[in-house]
């Protein structure tokens, strides 16, 4: 009993001397932020030091309420710094967004990750495992594009799996394991379950922000198809927020056959390819 409590005191005495160091390193305005992103971006690493170092705090802050899940609350804040650090390497300034807003769901997105793969406490089959692994890919992915909790349904036809295997899967491990039960509004504090340590997904400010630059960003590289590949890409994928057409539906629009449409789609979609990484931030924040 008294070692427990001598390890316990020597890391509150750690944590103390993390935040009295990170309290006196002097925060940025939004003008200083913005000036060290162009100063990244030209391949500046003090920059990006002096980014992250000056957002220590925006991690500690966001790691607390976490604290509760069991896991130590260093362990969490080194979690929340990783995703502060992705979060610094991929900020915009030609977003004139605040480095903080941005921020946020990074490091909350690696706190959340984190938290729910210590908390698994039941190995898969290397068959389940792999299609755990697809389902957490696809949760986080729709997570942004429905901004709500996908359900069942919506991963198994996100990763092309039948349903019962998802449902098995998800009631096999302690992630996803409230999905379906779930309401959209339950928050952290309403439940120990590891499905609460995934992000409350209605409305906030940083989000719409977040989702409103993403779109900005793919239309800009659809921008770069012709006008005809972009047009077929947009009805295909509901782009243009209508809904998605059919090849036929599409064709009758733009006067050739459904074939036609289908294969304009797939030239498309083969020179996106290139700009594959990009895609991928903007629909994923991979």
């Amino acid at each position: 009993m008294a070692a427990t409590a001598d390890i316990r005191t020597r890391s509150d005495d750690s944590l103390q001397s993390y935040f009295n160091q990170i309290k006196a390193i002097p925060l940025l305005s939004f003008e200083e932020a913005l000036e060290l992103s162009k100063r990244i971006q030209e391949g500046d690493e003090g920059a990006r030091n002096r980014l992250i170092e000056a957002n220590l705090r925006l991690v500690v802050k966001i790691a607390r309420p976490y604290a509760a899940s069991g896991v130590p609350l260093m362990d969490i804040i080194q979690e929340g710094n990783m995703g502060l650090i992705r979060a610094a390497e991929k900020y915009d300034y030609r977003r004139n967004i605040h480095f903080s807003t941005y921020a946020c769901w990074w490091i909350r997105q690696s706190i959340s990750r984190y938290i729910s793969n210590k908390r698994r406490t039941i190995r898969l089959p290397h068959r389940k495992e792999v299609l755990f692994q697809k389902i957490q890919k696809a949760y986080h992915a729709l997570s942004q594009t429905l901004m709500r909790q996908p359900g069942a349904a919506d991963l198994a036809a996100a990763i092309g799996a039948p349903l019962e295997e998802v449902e098995q899967v998800l009631k096999m491990t302690n992630n996803f394991v409230s999905l379906d039960m779930m309401g959209d509004h339950q928050s952290f504090e309403d439940s120990s379950d590891a499905a609460d340590l995934q992000e409350d997904y209605t409305y906030n400010p940083e989000r719409a922000l977040l989702r409103k630059s993403a779109h900005t960003d793919t239309m800009h590289i659809l921008g770069r198809l012709k006008d005809r590949e972009r047009r077929i890409l947009t009805y295909r994928y509901q782009l243009d927020g209508c809904e998605r057409h059919s090849l036929k539906a599409i064709g009758d629009k733009m006067g050739i056959s459904p074939e036609t449409v289908r294969q304009i789609e797939m030239k498309a979609i083969k020179k996106m390819r290139s700009n594959a990484e990009d895609l991928r931030d903007c629909v994923y924040f991979a």
